[in-house]
C-alpha cells in the first residue's frame, strides 16, 4: 500500500500555468488522501506549490535538501521535517528511501536526473518502486518519443512502459496509485 510518494519537479513553475496548477492538485491531493510527500525541500517554483498545496490541507511533508541547494531553492522552513544533506546523490537516495512511489512533473535538468535514475533502478532490480510520470500538456511528448525510440533501436532490455506510469491527469494518477502495478 502507498503511504508516502516523492514528487520530483521543477525549482521553476514553467511557462505554461498548468504546470503549477497541476502541482497543487498534487499538493492538496496527498493531503486529502492522508498521503506523505516527500520532495527536494525547495520553497520556490513547482516544488513550493505541491508543499504548500499539501500543507495547508493538513497533510505531512518531508523536504531533502543538499546544503549547496538552501539559498537558490530558498529551502522550506514550514515543513514536517527537512533534511539538509551533504550532496545531490545522497538527496536522491534518501527520497527514494523514504517514499513507496514517485510522481515526476515538469522539470529541468534536475527533474530529468531523477527521473532517470529511479527508472534505472527499476530496470536493474534495485527497487521496484511504481514510477508516475505526469505528461502535464504535453510537456514529455519528446520524451516519450525518445523513450519509444531507445526501445525500438534496441537499447533498453524491457520496454519502458514497465518501468513508468504514464499518465495525463492529476485525477488519473490518484485514481491508479494502488492499483496498477510495475515489473
Amino acid at each position: 500500500m502507498i503511504q508516502s510518494i516523492a514528487v520530483f519537479c521543477g525549482s521553476k513553475s514553467g511557462n505554461n500555468p498548468i504546470y503549477e496548477m497541476q502541482a497543487k492538485e498534487i499538493g492538496q491531493g496527498m493531503a486529502e488522501r492522508n498521503l506523505h510527500l516527500v520532495y527536494g525541500g525547495g520553497n520556490k517554483g513547482l516544488m513550493g506549490a505541491v508543499a504548500n498545496a499539501c500543507l495547508a490541507g493538513g497533510g505531512q511533508v518531508t523536504g531533502v535538501i543538499p546544503e549547496i541547494l538552501k539559498d537558490k531553492e530558498h529551502s522550506h522552513q514550514q515543513l514536517t521535517k527537512l533534511h539538509v544533506v551533504d550532496g545531490m546523490h545522497i538527496r536522491k537516495k534518501m527520497m527514494y528511501e523514504l517514499c513507496d512511489a514517485a510522481i515526476v512533473l515538469p522539470g529541468g535538468y534536475g527533474t530529468m536526473d531523477e527521473l532517470f535514475e529511479m527508472i534505472t533502478w527499476n530496470q536493474l532490480s534495485i527497487h521496484n518502486k511504481k514510477i508516475i510520470l505526469l505528461n502535464s500538456d504535453g510537456y514529455y511528448n519528446s520524451l516519450i518519443a525518445h523513450l519509444n525510440k531507445m526501445f525500438e533501436d534496441g537499447f533498453l532490455y524491457a520496454d519502458w512502459k514497465i518501468n513508468i506510469v504514464l499518465k495525463e491527469t492529476v485525477q488519473d494518477i490518484f485514481e491508479s496509485l494502488n492499483t496498477e502495478t510495475i515489473a
